[in-house]
């Protein structure tokens, strides 16, 4: 059985930062292709970064891209989210996901978080 828990999120200023790690366990990330999503009050969840399983490869939505970085830590089986220049519409709670295959930006990952709360006061 695959597990992944978020970590990480929080209360922060506009402009400042927040780093989420999600720690996976029952399987080691290099296998995954993993994912990081957001949901705000009222919206749909939507793909902010995913990295391939290599770590070679990385993909972002276009609202986040140079501001956030996605990294893969296999030895210590962690996936992070590097989130700088925060705004207040970053405000969501965010999921770390892991799939096998297929397309990193659609939501039809394998295994889900239950996610961390990221609150962006402007």
């Amino acid at each position: 059985q695959v597990q992944l828990v978020e970590s990480g999120g929080g209360l922060v200023q506009a402009g400042g930062s927040l780093r989420l790690s999600c720690a996976a366990s029952g399987r080691t990330v290099s296998v995954f292709v993993m994912g990081w999503f957001r949901q705000a009050p009222g919206k749909e969840r939507e793909f902010v970064a995913a990295i391939s399983r290599s770590g070679g490869t990385t993909h972002y939505a276009d609202s986040v891209k140079d501001r956030f970085t996605i990294s893969k830590d296999n030895a210590n089986n962690t996936v992070c989210l590097q989130m700088n220049s925060l705004k207040p519409e970053d405000t969501a709670v965010y999921y770390c996901a892991a799939r096998y295959s297929g397309t990193p930006y659609l939501r039809e990952y394998d295994y889900w978080g239950q996610g961390t709360q990221v609150t962006v006061s402007s």
